[in-house]
């Protein structure tokens, strides 16, 4: 019988098992020091300009929760791995640490980290893998539903995705990015009872199928609901279209079909003459609604070609994010003990010491950032704010997700137009790391004994 804590937004078992592996070692050497981990990547996918970030919720949420149970700690000595007395030390460990973060619904880009843990370090490595599952795919998931409601210059988005996400916990949190990135709604019912996202949907080609009349199939589901929309396009969609028409004609006063959905064939096409039938019959009121095989690309196509479409269902692209489906996160140790420590791997080096990101907006718009130490005072916005104090939640990591939806909204109104475009921009958001960083990295090398890596080109061998 699973147990509730197998729930792996709640076991402490969600993690990579070098995770326990160093954790034992660090226990074994008295190291109880506090770590410093910051989250963070390095580039940007392909055709992005910027990404979103969102996930720290469920991150707070785990991390206040946090604990080996029982069968835990059963299933660990099962696999004769771990000592006796580092099994009896998990039973006790729970994250009584820090983190500061960057709110969920802001922008950010490379280099910059999004959210960093600081606690006694074998609680701060041990979180490790659930801290980037989260953060990373729900920023992909949040980035994707930025660009698409982008693509759709004001127009009605709905996520229709869940069928097509890669799982049910996907599922969920695709829908809570989508609205958080300022979608209207979605598909999945449970979704919107979990968030509170308002929820959208009316009837599948299986419900006409099942009808011998096309007709009789939509006079029926508007009386059961009038406010609904129609799919025109089982048998034919301008037919559809006409049975539409015809409908109004029988309901009289009681016709209020707000919309009809096109679901196939050219959708511009479609469209235009949908309102062509639809405005010489009097019904400028009903909405035109498109979905199948959507996504950023398909919409500014069609809004380019002039579809005079109001809104856009958005299932698989966004869902899983087809055309870039990965962010290059990383979580990372800045800082122990009081020292600050970096990586000198080769195209992956760290800047050391806890960091703060500085944000200038210049003319309402974004016009660039700087990464510094934690504790400098250079002008611009602080982007990291803390969430959350002696592995408590403060009221800063407690905001409604309606909140955070009006945050995203006000992020993407600051977007220079250039980032706004659904392709790699000629010139990237500005990002730099301070003096101070800087100097205190080239410390660090001659530390080590480590030379700085050629400039390209440059000939060195």
């Amino acid at each position: 019988m699973t147990e509730p804590f197998d729930d792996p937004l709640r076991s402490a078992l969600f993690t990579d098992l070098y995770e326990l592996t160093m954790a034992q070692a660090y226990d074994a050497e008295g190291f109880d020091g506090i770590a410093h981990f910051e989250l963070f990547f390095r580039s940007l996918p392909p055709n992005r300009n910027f990404v979103m970030a969102a996930g720290l919720d469920d991150v707070l949420a785990y991390l206040e929760a946090l604990r080996f149970t029982e069968s835990d700690i059963d299933y660990l000595r099962r696999q004769r791995k771990f000592a006796d007395d580092f099994l009896d030390r998990l039973r006790d460990v729970r994250f009584t640490g820090d983190v500061d973060a960057v709110p969920e619904g802001t922008l950010v880009f490379p280099d910059e980290p999004l959210v960093r843990v600081s606690a006694p370090i074998l609680a701060a490595q041990l979180v490790e893998t659930f801290v980037l599952n989260q953060v990373n795919f729900q920023s992909i998931a949040a980035t994707k539903a930025a660009r698409v409601m982008l693509a759709a210059r004001g127009r009605t988005v709905v996520d229709f995705g869940s069928r097509r996400a890669h799982g049910a916990d996907a599922a969920l949190k695709v829908a809570r990015a989508s609205w958080l990135a300022g979608a209207a709604g979605t598909s999945n019912v449970l979704a919107g009872k979990r968030y509170g996202i308002p929820t959208f949907g009316t009837m599948a080609h299986s419900y006409i199928q099942a009808h011998d009349d096309e007709f009789r199939a939509f006079e029926v589901f508007a009386r059961q609901f009038p406010e609904t929309t129609l799919l025109v396009d089982t048998f034919d969609t301008l037919d559809g279209v006409r049975r539409v028409i015809v409908l109004r004609d029988r309901l009289g006063d009681d016709f209020r079909v707000q919309a009809v959905r096109l679901d196939s064939g050219d959708l511009a096409r479609l469209a235009k003459a949908s309102r062509k039938l639809l405005d010489e019959a009097g019904l400028r009121s009903v909405r035109i609604f498109a979905s199948s095989g959507l996504d950023e690309y398909r919409i500014a196509r069609l809004l380019d070609a002039g579809a005079p479409i109001d809104g856009f269902g958005v299932g698989t692209g966004l869902a899983v994010s087809d055309d870039a489906p990965a962010l290059d996160t990383a979580y990372k140790l800045v800082e122990y003990a009081g020292r600050p420590r970096t990586k000198l791997s080769a195209e992956k080096v760290l800047h050391p010491g806890r960091k703060q990101v500085f944000r200038t907006v210049r003319d309402g718009l974004l016009a660039g950032d700087t990464i510094g130490r934690f504790d400098e005072d250079l002008p611009g916005e602080l982007l990291l704010v803390p969430m959350m104090r002696g592995g408590q939640r403060l009221p800063a990591g407690r905001v409604p997700l309606a909140e955070v939806r009006e945050r995203a909204r006000r992020e993407l109104e600051q977007l220079p137009e250039p980032l706004r475009a659904l392709e790699s921009a000629r010139e990237p958001y500005p990002v730099e790391f301070s003096a101070e960083l800087e100097r205190e990295l080239e410390a660090l090398r001659r530390e080590r004994g480590v030379s700085p890596p050629s400039p390209p080109g440059s000939g060195s061998q």
